[in-house]
């Protein structure tokens, strides 16, 4: 696995210190693809940063929409660590980033734990693009990945790898 690109940035403008700026998410994405050097196809599995909660959740999913989703003909497999240990505060971006990397070395997504019904905003914005919320393990095919951490601050992150297939 390497690292390929990154970008970090303040979230700007929003309705609150705890709402996130949709416009601000989609950029940094296109901005870490760009960095890495890698085509929005080229991703097979995006650890989210989504806490569960009814407004970051959807404006989340919205910026992958818009940045990642809409470029691809097969499904993203999306996940977030949060939902099988919690919110680990400021370990939670690190956790995302080691779940990604064993993830793809192991060439599988790990389920997203108690995922029962998806939040019908998210479901909304997911509608009609190729995504993926595994609730069992499922397998991801030889690409890359990308994990996103959103700090409360307005610090907003996202990192993307490739697996190279030999390691």
């Amino acid at each position: 696995l390497c690292m390929c690109g990154s970008a970090v940035r303040q979230d700007g403008r929003s309705a609150s210190l705890t709402a996130p700026n949709g416009t601000a998410q989609r950029a940094l994405l296109v901005a870490a693809l760009a960095d890495g050097g890698m085509a929005a196809s080229s991703l097979a599995y995006n650890e989210a940063h989504g806490t569960g909660t009814a407004l970051g959740d959807p404006i989340e999913a919205g910026s992958l929409v818009a940045a990642v989703l809409s470029a691809r003909e097969d499904a993203l497999a999306v996940g977030g660590v949060k939902a099988n240990i919690g919110h680990a505060e400021p370990a939670a971006g690190m956790t995302g980033l080691l779940k990604l990397a064993v993830g793809l070395r192991m060439g599988e997504a790990a389920p997203n734990a108690q995922l029962r019904l998806l939040n019908p905003h998210v479901g909304d914005t997911l509608g009609g693009v190729a995504g993926a919320l595994p609730v069992q393990l499922a397998a991801v095919t030889n690409g890359g990945g990308g994990v996103s951490s959103f700090g409360y601050s307005g610090t907003i992150a996202h990192a993307v790898r490739q697996h190279s297939g030999g390691d």
